[in-house]
């Protein structure tokens, strides 16, 4: 949505200094993701990104899930479920046959959709979700999902196994967008709000409550140095700050284009049942 935002000019570009502090506390796509469309992330700064990985309950399973390719293996036929939604889910499933998300074509796209409809057909997938994921995979139902890094953070809390995992085919970076609308009159006051999440203390204890990735480097020692062991720990996890081994498995998908939306909304709608 945030590169649709700025292809259609309904937001406005930050002011040089906004732009430049933000720059060096935000060290690239492999750890904040932002829209191709914005290049030097001059409309759009993340709040906070994300993963889109498999998450699954490791003890009921019986073994560790390292592909996405293993979601499809016979024991687990009737209890995976994947994203209804277009944007959240193609990603990752491409991934797993080897696309190079960055760069996708048409092509690549009806093939991942000829792979859902057979699992559809075979009733492999049980079926397709928003956030509810949570409470199947929770209640154990489901035994594996496409789920978010943050909720199974939180998850684990109650549940030690339940396991997220970013496949070695790699899986999709994401964020969410602080952006100015184009019509606004106070542009100084939204660049002071977005300024104040920047700063390293308000970045750390946002971070200790979502649990997502954090675009601003410096929280991490704020982090490390909590009296709270629990909070502590939070500085050493690759789903809050990715170290290097989950980092290069991370890619930012190239966007669905305006032209390209119409055909590929209707046939994925059509498999998910929308």
């Amino acid at each position: 949505m945030a590169a649709r935002f700025v292809r259609l000019g309904w937001v406005q570009e930050d002011g040089p200094r906004q732009a430049a502090q933000r720059g060096q506390v935000v060290p690239g796509p492999a750890t904040a993701a932002t829209p191709p469309s914005d290049k030097g992330r001059r409309h759009a700064v993340p709040w906070q990104s994300g993963i889109t990985g498999i998450a699954y309950n490791r003890k009921k399973l019986g073994r560790e899930i390292k592909h996405t390719s293993d979601l499809w293996r016979p024991e687990l036929k009737g209890r995976v479920t994947l994203f209804s939604g277009l944007d959240e889910s193609f990603s990752l499933l491409m991934q797993g046959l080897g696309t190079d998300v960055t760069q996708w074509v048409a092509d690549d796209f009806h093939r991942m959709c000829e792979q859902v409809e057979k699992l559809v057909r075979t009733k492999h997938i049980r079926r397709f979700t928003g956030n509810d994921y949570v409470k199947d995979l929770a209640g154990g139902d489901v035994l594996a999902c496409q789920a978010y890094s943050g909720d199974v953070i939180q998850l684990q809390a109650d549940n030690p196994d339940i396991e997220f995992v970013v496949p070695e085919e790699g899986a999709e970076l994401w964020a969410e967008s602080l952006m100015i609308p184009n019509l606004a009159k106070h542009k100084r006051n939204a660049e002071r709000l977005v300024d104040y999440y920047y700063e390293p203390e308000v970045a750390a204890e946002l971070a200790t409550w979502v649990n997502y990735v954090c675009p601003v480097p410096a929280a991490r020692d704020i982090i490390a140095s909590s009296k709270d062991e629990e909070t502590a720990a939070l500085a050493e996890d690759p789903l809050i700050f990715p170290d290097g081994e989950v980092r290069k498995r991370l890619a930012i998908a190239r966007d669905i284009t305006a032209e390209e939306r119409l055909e590929f909304a209707k046939r994925w709608n059509s498999i998910v049942g929308l």
